[in-house]
């Protein structure tokens, strides 16, 4: 009702199932777009830090579009800070109910605003100081808004997808050799966090680094930064989709060969996963894009039923009976 996302999945966590796992994205469910959440109800507060995300980022269209989602959220009651010029896009910072940090970031300018196309990621760029913190006009940045009242999130001012993920890192270069050599990523960005120039800030993506192929991460030694701890508010995982099974295992074995841990594949009904893990511990995974979502919902009616896979049907009495009864979208 916020974000404008539609509730594409009802089901429930298949390794815990006394606790739903909702899935939301755009109309069509598409890969990219997806944000999941379990629900622990008496689980402790997380702390990001080495090992966790850091936040994750949204697309906006264009900076008109950020601040119509800025006079958006604040009339919503949600506190956001920015827009904030983060050189290679402008961004929004704000959290969901549970503490989650959200971002919503544009597409543009991009990555060659200050190397040339083909060198992008080849030197480290240190920030412009009048965008760090405290060197930035906080009043000014505040009172920065869409002027009027923003009625409802039209299909210009959709949220696109994620834009970005950022994590922490205890060694950001050791972390990039895994995204590089590893994972087949390429660097976008050697530059520091403008909020603590102090810390690394590496781009990884792919191809030319379109928004929704990137990971970025801080870096931050473990004298500087505690471990992260998993709780609520903070990210469990995020996943990398490949087309089919066949991909997935040749990723699959690819990482073993690698000297990478790696779960066998798993069934997840909408699609197949293999877990696995940063240098740091962080869990990633990679997961097929199909089945897909309409496997067992007509595409209209996708999340209004609580689904489950076929091996937990005969105990959906129990399983119903112990959730919270959810609207439908």
């Amino acid at each position: 009702r916020v974000l404008g996302f539609r509730l594409v999945k009802k089901t429930v966590n298949f390794d815990d199932p006394g606790a739903y796992h909702l899935y939301f994205g755009n109309e069509t469910a598409s890969p990219g777009t997806l944000l999941t959440f379990f629900e622990w109800k008496d689980l402790s507060k997380g702390q990001w830090g080495i090992g966790t995300t850091h936040h994750i980022a949204l697309i906006a269209e264009s900076e008109e579009t950020l601040l119509k989602w800025k006079r958006w959220l604040t009339d919503h009651g949600v506190k956001v800070t920015g827009p904030y010029d983060r050189t290679y896009f402008r961004s929004l910072y704000f959290t969901d109910p549970d503490g989650v940090i959200l971002e919503i970031a544009t597409r543009g300018p991009g990555w060659a605003v200050d190397e040339p196309p083909d060198a992008i990621g080849s030197t480290v760029i240190p920030p412009p100081q009048e965008s760090l913190r405290n060197h930035r006009n906080e009043a000014a940045i505040e009172a920065t808004t869409w002027p009027e009242p923003v009625q409802q999130i039209t299909p210009d001012i959709a949220l696109q997808g994620i834009h970005h993920i950022t994590a922490i890192a205890s060694n950001v270069d050791e972390t990039g050799i895994f995204y590089t050599d590893i994972l087949g990523l390429k660097v976008l960005k050697k530059t520091a966090n403008y909020d603590d120039p102090s810390a690394p800030h590496y781009y990884f993506g792919l191809g030319d680094g379109a928004p929704g192929t990137i990971v970025t991460y801080f870096g931050y030694p473990p004298e500087k930064m505690h471990r992260g701890r998993i709780g609520t508010g903070l990210t469990h995982h995020f996943a990398f989709s490949v087309q089919d099974d066949e991909a997935q295992m040749e990723w699959r074995d690819r990482l073993i060969a690698a000297g990478v841990e790696a779960t066998p594949v798993m069934d997840r009904k909408y699609f197949h996963s293999v877990y696995f893990w940063d240098p740091d511990g962080h869990m990633l995974e990679i997961s097929t894009l199909g089945p897909g979502f309409a496997v067992d919902e007509d595409p209209q009616a996708l999340g209004t039923h609580l689904c489950l896979p076929p091996w937990l049907e005969s105990d959906r009495e129990a399983i119903e009976s112990s959730l919270m009864p959810l609207d439908g979208r």
